[in-house]
């Protein structure tokens, strides 16, 4: 078993429950970690039996283009689109950050994370 991490994804999105922050947007930090066997790859040196880190990055970037209310359901969408795309992924850990929130105080950031084993 093997882990992959995709840290720091940078994304500029529409997410929360107050108008201005659909309409004005916010950046984010997204990290994702999963958890797969890279005994063959780490032998193999072959791509298709590996996680390709380009496809978690896409699926981060695509989800996070779709507004959402809540950073949990952003999260849980990228988790399922992880499952769904990549077969070999047992467990997934996902962080999603919003960098500044409009909470009322100096905060750095927000972050929820979901882990999800299948």
């Amino acid at each position: 078993m093997g882990v992959i991490k995709v840290e720091n994804i940078r994304v500029y999105a529409y997410h929360g429950c107050l108008s201005e922050e659909t309409t004005i947007g916010s950046d984010y930090r997204v990290d994702l970690s999963v958890k797969a066997s890279l005994s063959r790859s780490s032998i193999s040196d072959a791509l298709v039996d590996t996680v390709d880190y380009v496809i978690l990055n896409k699926i981060v970037v695509e989800e996070m283009g779709i507004p959402s209310k809540l950073l949990e359901a952003v999260a849980k969408r990228i988790m399922l689109r992880v499952f769904e795309s990549c077969k070999s992924v047992t467990e997934a850990t996902v962080s999603v950050s919003k960098i500044n929130p409009p909470i009322g105080g100096d905060v750095e950031k927000v972050t929820i994370v979901l882990t999800e084993a299948r």
